[in-house]
């Protein structure tokens, strides 16, 4: 059964300008992008996103780093999407990632580490509506 999963292209890929390097190798894993977007969050809306990660000690310079550019959200789409994907990006440090990951490949450290991915199929589906209406999912792409 297909599911869904939350991409984020953080605003270090799209600073290094490697979104379509990015996708290419999304849509080349199998992956079917649903809905893409870019935006600009600001304080409020990073701090809301992540807000399961409030009093952690790395909060602040996260909404720091997520607010500092544009970022892409993108709904994706695949067999096992959630945890397919988190195997494409790697670990979310790039010097523990497996070879070819998308952080091996163009992460600099563990806040710069250009993608996040939804950790679960619960908070894919809360992480895609935060970003996206209904209306704006593309459904049935072949």
């Amino acid at each position: 059964m297909k599911t869904r999963t939350l991409a984020i292209l953080k605003p270090d890929c799209v600073k290094k300008n490697l979104i379509g390097e990015v996708i290419a190798k999304i849509q080349s894993a199998g992956f079917k992008v649903l809905a893409l977007k870019m935006v600009h969050l600001d304080a409020n809306t990073a701090s809301g996103f992540y807000e399961v990660h409030i009093g952690k000690p790395f909060f602040n310079s996260l909404i720091e780093f997520m607010t500092e550019g544009p970022c892409v959200p993108i709904v994706l789409e695949k067999e096992n999407a959630v945890t397919d994907f988190r195997a494409l990006i790697g670990a979310t440090d790039p010097a523990k990632a497996q070879e070819g990951t998308v952080r091996k490949l163009f992460a600099d450290d563990m806040t710069h580490n250009i993608v996040h991915g939804s950790d679960s199929d619960e908070n894919a589906a809360k992480e895609i509506s935060y970003f996206f209406s209904a209306k704006e999912i593309v459904e049935n792409i072949n």
